[in-house]
């Protein structure tokens, strides 16, 4: 029973796509022409230009104007993307810009007809208010004021510093006060009352100010604008509920117990019955595997993982779903599918170290026990503490980067009493533990691998030993099934190894040879295929394919395979508290 009623899900929003599509473009065109009629003077003097200008912010002729005119481009354009992604504060921001211009048209008594595009573009955006919904970081709104007024005293420390550091090429004299007033204005893209002597130096001056101050806009407007990614952690409370719904569905994907990291966020369905499993990377809602709990209850999972993409305009998506869950993401989500990967899944009453085609892992693992290595298969909870602390430094040095590895199938921790379910498979040699495995839960009957790691100077073959190991003792542990590693892009690789097969192909699978230099994806198919696995499927959900690029890079981030540097990353700071963040499936 669950401790307490859920609330009912907020009403479903219709919204209107053209809307903010409309806008961005009209707001992008907008401020690009103001940023062109700014840099080249021939297109504010056009006739057509000269005769229409005064209904286009900023296309005016002073020099405070095409200042103005040019910054007022870029704030456009900058804002343009995020008002097409429904940012409120984008809107906030583009509605406060064409007040301003109308307020500055009416103050100066300026053309009336000047007003008119600004205002049918205010009073749209007006009316359509409630079509730009999604938030921001709510922590970035203060970081960007900060920011922004740390970078102009910066920038006038820099202005003043480049000003005064040739007193021989400066016309006359400059006081103090005159100097701050030229750097302010040079900030803003205005020539200030300083005269210096050659055009060369004084344009030096000009833009080395104004990108200093451009470049002071656009970080504000980026941390002011960035889209929210909460510290991802999952509840004791959380933990439990999820617990519970494996015990009831959790034989129904091998990757639902990598649900229980606890560097993800979940959403559950308004009944309880489902939930999502996700963390927010770069704009990007990535969630893994299937939804956990009953199929039946999915969609309402599906609906609340989607709503809130929705309200913070973060781009949604799934990785390594099952066949038939893309096919509920496509109809409850319309999100297509593309096929990721195959994961290799072993039949225990069907393996046997018998026939031709196990002939190489046979000899390995003969040759390997001639060598003195056994094995031992037991379940955490009955290893005594003190060999697991050990298990757990040789999974720290054991792996092959500083940068632990994993998100959609790695658990994130060794050891930890909640898991005493999993399977540890260790290779002993002379009384040392030279290599580990370890197996989460699948359902009651299964097991899914979670870490593989060895001494680095471990004989090669421990592997296959400690595989084949499972396997053997698996009917007594009551397991039927076990789920190896993952091999991204096996029938790419396979097929385009035969005979017949297409040019296209074979530069696919050429391609892929080439990355595995890093990514070890022809490596993992070879490992994989050695146990006569079957092979499945698994899908990549997505809304829209321009959206693909993005989303790899976010995977890719969230795996550990991209590694920002420490000044870009955002989220919690304390992932040193995590007791060990476990490799993605690698060896």
């Amino acid at each position: 029973p669950r401790s307490s009623p859920r609330p009912p899900p907020p009403p479903v929003r219709t919204p209107k796509p053209w809307v903010p599509r409309a806008a961005g473009i009209l707001c992008y065109l907008l401020g690009l022409f103001d940023i062109l009629s700014a840099l080249f003077p021939r297109v504010r003097h056009m006739e057509s230009v000269h005769k229409f200008g005064h209904l286009v912010p900023g296309l005016q002729v002073n020099p405070y104007a095409v200042a103005a005119s040019l910054i007022l481009g870029v704030l456009l354009v900058s804002l343009a993307h995020a008002l097409r992604r429904r940012k409120h504060r984008a809107w906030m921001g583009v509605v406060a810009l064409l007040a301003a211009s109308i307020a500055v048209h009416v103050v100066r008594r300026e053309h009336l007809g000047g007003l008119v595009l600004y205002f049918v573009f205010l009073v749209l955006l007006i009316v359509y208010r409630d079509e730009f919904y999604a938030l921001s970081d709510p922590k970035s709104r203060w970081r960007a004021i900060w920011t922004f007024w740390a970078m102009l005293i910066g920038d006038i420390v820099i202005g003043l510093l480049l000003v005064s550091a040739r007193g021989d090429h400066i016309v006359g004299s400059a006081s103090m006060f005159d100097r701050i007033d030229h750097v302010v204005l040079g900030l803003a893209g205005v020539s200030g009352p300083m005269q210096f002597r050659g055009d060369n130096y004084g344009d030096y001056i000009y833009f080395s100010l104004f990108g200093l101050g451009l470049l002071t806009v656009l970080v504000t407007l980026y941390l002011f604008l960035r889209p929210a990614e909460p510290a991802a952690r999952l509840t004791p409370q959380q933990e439990t509920e999820i617990r519970a719904l494996l015990e009831r569905h959790g034989r129904r994907d091998s990757l639902g117990y990598f649900a229980l990291r606890r560097d993800k966020s979940v959403l559950f369905s308004a009944t309880g019955k489902s939930c999502i499993a996700y963390r927010v990377v770069s704009g990007v809602m990535l969630a893994s595997g299937d939804p956990i709990g009953d199929p039946e209850a999915w969609p309402g999972a599906i609906r609340a993982f989607i709503e809130r993409a929705e309200r913070y305009a973060w781009i949604p998506a799934v990785m390594g779903c099952s066949e038939q869950a893309g096919e509920i993401w496509h109809r409850e989500a319309g999100m297509d599918a593309l096929e990721l990967g195959d994961e290799a899944v072993v039949e225990v009453a069907d393996f046997s170290l018998e026939g031709r085609a196990m002939r190489n892992v046979r000899q390995m693992v003969n040759r390997i026990e001639r060598q003195g290595y056994t094995c031992q298969v037991r379940r955490l909870r009955d290893i005594p503490a003190a060999e697991v602390v050990l298990i757990r430094r040789l999974a720290c040095d054991g792996r092959s980067t500083e940068t632990e590895r994993g998100f959609s199938m790695a658990l994130g921790r060794f050891g930890d009493p909640a898991d005493g379910d999993c399977v540890v498979v260790t290779a002993v040699k002379d009384g040392e533990i030279r290599a580990v495995l370890n197996f989460v839960p699948w359902g009651v009957d299964g097991l899914s691998l979670d870490l593989m790691r060895r001494d680095r100077s471990a004989d090669p073959g421990l592997n296959e030993l400690m595989i084949v190991a499972t396997l053997r003792e698996a009917r007594a542990l009551g397991v039927k099934r076990m789920s190896l590693n993952f091999a991204v892009f096996r029938s790419a690789l396979e097929r385009g190894e035969r005979i017949g097969a297409g040019p296209v192909l074979r530069r696919w699978r050429g391609l892929l040879v080439f990355l595995s230099r890093w990514f070890q994806i022809e490596s993992l198919y070879r490992f994989n295929a050695k146990f006569r696995p079957v092979w499945e499927p698994r899908f990549v959900a997505f809304r829209q394919t321009r959206e693909l690029p993005r989303i790899a890079l976010a995977a890719l981030e969230a795996e550990a395979f991209l590694v920002l540097p420490s000044l870009l990353r955002r989220g919690p700071k304390d992932e040193g508290e995590q007791t060990e963040a476990a490799s993605l499936r690698t060896y």
